[in-house]
């Protein structure tokens, strides 16, 4: 046994024999706790000092060494690897108050506090003492105690508050304090997110609430816990706001296989792991860069490497990893990768050995390989500055949120082949659905876990998550929708790991949904108003009852909603009979100056009703009316007992009606808590179902979004061409090749008009020459995103396009040098495409810009021309562009490598790009041209031409022609694979909803029946008169109050009519109906407006027949916000209809 002297304290162990040096000097962030031989040797020395200086050390402090014995026998290996790692973390504190606040730490316990200090005092029973058992429980979360109004952090946990929670310490800076820190109560959801964006957890202790003997401690429990994307939820089910809930921060492992690099996900919340293996280095970095994640473990597999080093990317592969991890805070670990991530999982947060987690692991099988970081980044599905960001034109700016993660997780990670084909089917039947669309209500599935599982879910959620079902149970009943419903099943069940039946779904959903709609109230309940009394301010019931009322059916709190009834009569009686007599008294009074003052005034922070007056007292008592309640008066107090003030009286009948109220109300609130915690745990049997709509409607809503901004932007859906390699399937084209005719760059809007066209017919290795400016790179970037898209189901910025089923894109371009890995842009690039090669099959898509641009021309070239070998003998499909024309000089062995170019006109005598492929090869760089438009110098550019004719004037003389483009056939394209959307009438939808006679159905009945009459009668006679080609008929389909328009809509006229809550209507033409609607819904008091439409061939038409109802429906009796508008034109105004009948 050796004794260790450190800064604050004496430590005694046996084994960790370095601790103390590890814990005054910087440990290396990827440290495993394992001592280098420099290390060991310092440690030894350290040992035989201690040996000798322990007598002296401990001399004149028996008292303190045997504190410290104490508490150090408890201490174990795990005990005192959480304090280095605390240790680690402290040493990145930059705040001087905190630099200040670590010098008084003593790693001894795992609070870090100095016993010898003031309040550092760790008595059996004492408060630390009582936080010390909390910490030991959960040794990496900083610990934060109710005491009182303020939640406390001692030792370690009051450091980390100071330094990233912007608070002070208690007490200053005093050294002869433990370190001390804390936040009010009311700033405690600011303090945690603070933590927890700065990657900390939380756990958070509460004081049990209720009366305690006197001069007893106040019993406290772990209410909670807040982690980075999963935060605290304890005391939720009693609020009446919502909590946002960030995306979950999984725990991920990386390991090393004999099929490449893995990764495994591990979501505390969800009780969920899924492993992803044979990724290559660049796929495993890009899912690092777009994952946000709670804890990194580094599996040793890692370090194999033939250097030998434990920086295993220090020689060869693995550099590109290594310097993404360095830069973060990780930890190593040994065993199988799955089952030892798992029990990190369950140390850190705490979890029961016995907790099962649920393998939602997606085969990889028929399934593209992720898209590494160089392609994701160059076509912006990772944004990027000056990169147009892809995910910003697949969907409209108003989607945010859960959906556009769905989106963006399935770019990085396209899905299997049978997936991408029910996307696309899918988006197909949205593309042509004519009837209103739900709201589709998107919840995250780790906030409906978490609440549920902890029984937090307050009325608002539960309200959501009816909303939730109730969209599943629309778009089952819905005849168009139930389909759409249908295909999404198999996506959800990628997403969400969960496989359930089509009727177990929609049964569970009834289920749940009518168990809601039984315990929760909904709003419109007027059996559930608000106390009130003529004698008592309003505020005070509003504030006393509006945290349980509304909140659950009356029927099931009828005995306590009677009682706070009668309470609330009893007290206002007193009111009335102790109060109401001096009031009445004090207005008799008349005096012009000094008179006597009162009222009945609310007291919020003493949650009561008192008088408050002051000179109202006789001065002389000759029994009048009011001095009887005068003399029974006694000064308010608080509930410690403590005289409020001089001015605020009550008497003893109002305190008792009081005790009464309060009695009754929070007899009432806690069986309104009761109920709602219920309700969670009845709902906790159907997790798996409310996860698993909550995932489909985020789909659902991406899709139909997505589909909205696809027709907006004249986008069309491709052919997904089956493998030709798959078995017992015939191929749809000669070739594995691709097509794509009228393709444009995807960040270009063509509808209006601003993009340039071109048609790409692949079938084998492109080997693409163009001049500067010429188009190459954008080229490469848009056949990209449009493979992509393609293999992912979605729509493609072409006129038509036949894409195959591609099993890795991959898209390299420009490279910059690594200072920190000490590589080139060069050695970058190599690195790079040596992975390409690595991971090319003959179904693969290959895209690399400019090859070989950063080292020699010549041998540049040459290693061009090897790599295009290469890649030609694959076989696979691709592009690689170039400005080494020498490469074509080269004795190339390439049998199916096509040579295409970015074509030139010739303006005035000036060659320009008209960004347009062809083919054939072009050697013009317009390297001079471009150097001129940039602003280079015209004596530089001067001077650049005579060398360039000094140098090369051979050259240009002899290869004059072969500056122009060569071989123009194959140019033309048949049109006829090409696939145009075509416009289907609008038909109205028979809606399964039951027949209600309410006011709102009746006036939607009568208006939707004038304006077919009205309409339709109009198109027969434009039809007559020859204005119009073709008779259109007039079908009105309705926008209920959660609805939306379909994406059918988009680039159409109709006309609509809204109808509002005040029974009022608006009549209205539009091309845009989405955004009209939701202009309209972002009124205040229009939040649920109706609306009814029908499309109509033509603008003109639209404002016609606008103006028509207009001017008409007034003549039916029908209020409207907007007649003056019937004014601006002329025509419609002379048709009658009152020989017209109108059906009701």
């Amino acid at each position: 046994m050796y004794w260790l002297a450190t800064r604050s304290g004496v430590v005694s162990f046996s084994r960790w024999r370095s601790l103390a040096l590890l814990l005054r000097s910087p440990a290396p962030r990827y440290s495993s706790f394992r001592p280098s031989p420099t290390l060991l040797y310092r440690s030894r020395q350290l040992e035989r000092i201690s040996c000798y200086k322990g007598q002296k050390v401990l001399k004149g402090s028996s008292k303190s060494t045997k504190k410290f014995k104490s508490l150090n026998d408890t201490l174990n290996d795990k005990d005192l690897s959480h304090l280095l790692w605390w240790k680690e973390r402290l040493e990145m504190c930059r705040k001087p108050s905190t630099v200040q606040l670590t010098k008084r730490l003593s790693y001894s316990n795992l609070l870090g506090l100095d016993v010898n200090l003031r309040n550092g005092s760790l008595k059996e029973g004492a408060l630390n003492w009582e936080m010390l058992q909390f910490k030991s429980r959960f040794p990496r979360e900083v610990l934060l105690c109710r005491v009182g109004e303020f939640y406390e952090a001692i030792g370690i946990d009051a450091c980390i508050l100071v330094e990233y929670a912007g608070l002070n310490p208690f007490g200053g800076l005093r050294s002869d304090s433990v370190p001390r820190a804390g936040c009010p109560v009311v700033n405690l959801r600011q303090t945690l997110d603070d933590l927890t964006r700065n990657g900390y957890s939380v756990c958070i202790v509460e004081e049990v609430l209720g009366p305690t003997q006197a001069r007893a401690r106040k019993g406290r429990f772990i209410s909670g816990h807040a982690h980075p994307g999963s935060p605290y939820v304890f005391g939720l089910v009693g609020v009446d706001h919502d909590l946002d809930f960030p995306e979950p921060m999984p725990v991920v492992g990386i390991s090393r296989s004999a099929r490449g690099y893995c990764i495994n996900l591990v979501l505390e919340t969800m009780k969920s792991y899924s492993s992803e293996d044979g990724l290559t280095e660049e796929a495993l970095v890009t899912k690092l860069r777009t994952c946000r994640y709670h804890h990194l473990f580094l599996h040793t597999s890692l370090r194999n490497n033939s250097s030998g080093t434990c920086r295993w990317g220090e020689f060869g592969e693995g550099g590109l990893l290594w310097g993404e991890c360095s830069a973060r805070q990780f930890e190593w670990f040994e065993g199988n990768p799955v089952d030892e991530l798992l029990l990190k999982v369950k140390e850190l947060y705490g979890i029961d050995d016995k907790v099962a987690f649920r393998n939602v692991t997606v085969s990889s099988e028929n399934r593209p390989r992720p898209l590494t970081l160089g392609t994701a980044t160059q076509i912006g599905a990772i944004p990027t500055e000056g990169i147009p960001c892809l995910l910003k034109v697949l969907l409209p700016s108003n989607c945010t949120g859960l959906p556009v993660l769905y989106i963006r997780d399935l770019l990085l990670n396209p899905p299997a082949y049978e997936i991408a084909s029910k996307i696309q089917a899918t988006c197909k039947h949205m593309s042509k659905v004519t009837c209103s669309i739900p709201e589709f209500t998107c919840v995250s599935s780790a906030k409906l876990v978490k609440l549920l599982e902890q029984r937090e879910a307050n009325h608002i959620e539960f309200c959501r998550i009816k909303n939730l079902l109730d969209d599943i149970l629309h778009m089952y009943k819905n005849s168009e929708l139930n389909e759409i419903l249908k295909l999404l099943m198999d996506p959800t069940w990628v997403a969400t790991g969960l496989k359930i039946d089509f009727e177990t779904l929609v049964t569970e959903c009834e289920l749940a949904s009518g168990r809601i709609g039984e315990m929760i109230s909904l709003g419109g309940e007027s059996h559930q108003k608000i106390s009130s009394s003529s004698v008592i301010p309003s505020d005070f019931f509003e504030y006393m009852e509006s945290s349980w009322k509304g909140r659950v059916k009356r029927i099931h709190i009828e005995e306590e909603f009677a009682q706070v009834q009668r309470a609330a009569e009893a007290l206002s009686l007193a009111v009335t009979e102790d109060f109401l007599p001096i009031i009445s008294r004090i207005k008799a009074t008349t005096a012009p100056f000094g008179g006597p003052k009162g009222e009945i005034l609310y007291a919020r922070e003493h949650e009561a009703v008192w008088f408050k007056g002051k000179r109202f007292a006789p001065s002389v008592w000759a029994q009048t009316p009011g001095e009887e309640q005068i003399k029974q008066l006694k000064p308010a107090a608080d509930s410690r007992g403590r005289k409020v003030g001089e001015e605020w009286f009550t008497t003893m009948k109002v305190e008792d009606a009081l005790m009464r109220y309060h009695e009754a109300g929070a007899k009432a609130k806690l069986k309104v808590l009761e109920l709602l915690r219920g309700l969670s745990f009845e709902l906790q049997s159907k997790i798996n179902v409310l996860v698993f709509a909550s995932m489909l409607l985020v789909i659902a809503k991406a899709l139909f979004a997505h589909v909205s901004e696809g027709r907006r932007r004249k986008w069309v859906f491709p052919t997904l061409a089956k493998s030709h390699r798959s078995k017992d399937v015939k191929p749809l084209d000669e070739e594995h090749g691709m097509k794509m005719i009228g393709l444009s760059p995807y960040w270009f809007d063509v509808a209006e008009g601003s993009a340039v066209h071109n048609t790409v017919d692949m079938q084998s290795l492109f080997l693409l020459t163009g001049p500067n400016g010429g188009g190459k790179s954008s080229l490469l970037r848009s056949i990209c995103a449009a493979a992509l898209l393609g293999i992912c189901g979605f729509m493609v910025p072409a006129e038509s396009a036949l894409i195959p089923q591609f099993d890795s894109i991959m898209l390299h371009m420009k490279s910059y040098d690594s200072p920190a890995d000490g590589k080139s842009s060069f050695q970058v690039e190599m690195s790079e495409i040596r992975s390409i090669i690595a991971g090319t099959t003959k179904r693969s898509l290959v895209l690399i810009d400019e090859i070989c641009r950063g080292t020699e021309t010549a041998k540049g070239t040459c290693i061009a021309g090897s790599i295009i070998e290469t890649l030609d003998k694959i076989g696979c499909l691709g592009v690689v562009s170039t400005h080494l024309h020498g490469i074509f000089t080269l004795p190339l062995n390439t049998k199916n490598t096509v040579y295409k170019a970015m074509g030139t006109v010739s303006v005035d005598g000036k060659t320009k790009p008209t960004l347009k492929l062809i083919h054939g090869i072009c050697r013009e760089s317009l390297a001079f041209e471009t150097a001129k438009r940039e602003g280079i110098p015209e004596t530089i550019i001067q001077r650049a031409e005579s060398l360039y004719l000094s140098v090369f004037a051979k050259e240009v003389l002899s290869g004059k022609n072969d500056t122009k483009l060569a071989d123009f056939s194959n140019t033309s394209i048949n049109g006829s694979d090409e696939s145009h959307l075509q416009s289907s009438r609008i038909r109205g939808v028979a809606h399964n909803r039951t027949q209600s006679t309410n006011q709102t159905e009746v006036l939607q009945k009568e208006v939707e029946s004038a304006v077919t009459v009205v309409c339709q009668k109009k198109l027969i006679e434009l039809f007559k008169k020859k204005n119009i080609s073709e008779l259109a008929e007039v079908h009105c389909v309705l926008i209920g109050a959660r609805e939306r328009p379909p994406p059918s809509t988009i680039g159409a006229s109709s006309v609509y009519v809204m109808l509002r809550p005040d029974k009022k209507l608006y009549v209205g033409e539009t091309d845009d109906l989405e955004g009209r609607v939701s202009a309209h819904r972002s009124k205040e008091g229009l939040q649920n407006a109706s609306f009814l439409y029908f499309l109509v061939p033509g603008k003109s038409l639209a404002c016609q027949l606008e103006t028509l109802l207009i001017n008409q429906l007034p003549n039916q009796g029908f209020q409207l916000t907007n007649v003056a508008d019937g004014k601006h034109r002329n025509f419609g105004t002379s048709i009658s209809i009152e020989s017209v009948p109108i059906c009701s």
